[in-house]
């Protein structure tokens, strides 16, 4: 399980290339207070980074990822000039996921229910067990609660006066990759706790 763990997260390098981009920004930016020069640092930090896993011809998933989402906050900033709108699109994304995850609890569908269908093959089969479907919202309900975390806290900086863009990115670090690993071992120890629905008829 935490090998499994560990290759969803990329590793200890997937959490550093998700990060690094951040802190080029931020940094950048809490210096020299320009926002043109940040996006700059910020993508090429991302580019840099691409640059390697392409030269040590080891897979680019998590760098590409963290590009990507540079380059979404990038232009948020430089449409407005402020940097603290780079962290708008993230605080957005996180209430999207919250609010599906949690009407996909309310309609009884929750989403941790499909993942364990892609993994089975059969997208819907556990629908039919209700002990599966009560799980699969527990285990939702720990996947949501990071994103409603980051959105709560991030939020109110964001909206609040003056220039909060350094406090945004340290929240940003801090809300990232460690509260996902919390969320995912909430996960896992709710799996491990004896017997689940899922292993109806083996021992615990």
């Amino acid at each position: 399980m935490r090998a499994q763990l560990s290759k969803a997260l990329g590793g200890v390098r997937g959490m550093i290339e998700a990060a690094v981009p951040v802190i080029a920004f931020t940094g950048t930016y809490v210096v020299i207070e320009d926002v043109k020069l940040a996006v700059v640092a910020g993508i090429g930090a991302a580019v840099v980074l691409l640059g390697v896993r392409l030269a040590q011809r080891s897979s680019p998933q998590f760098v590409l990822n963290s590009l990507v989402g540079i380059a979404i906050a990038a232009f948020f900033a430089l449409r407005s000039g402020k940097a603290e709108d780079a962290f708008l699109p993230g605080i957005m994304l996180n209430a999207g996921y919250a609010a599906v995850m949690i009407f996909s609890i309310a309609v009884r569908w929750p989403i941790v229910g499909f993942i364990i269908g892609s993994v089975t093959g059969d997208p819907t089969a556990w629908r039919r067990d209700p002990g599966i479907v009560k799980l699969c919202s527990r285990l939702t309900w720990l996947l949501l609660l990071p994103c409603v975390a980051r959105v709560v806290v991030q939020y109110p900086i964001y909206i609040a006066d003056g220039d909060q863009s350094g406090l945004l990115g340290a929240a940003k670090i801090a809300m990232g990759w460690p509260l996902q690993v919390a969320a995912l071992s909430a996960m896992v120890w709710l799996l491990a706790r004896g017997r689940t629905p899922i292993e109806r008829g083996k021992p615990a």
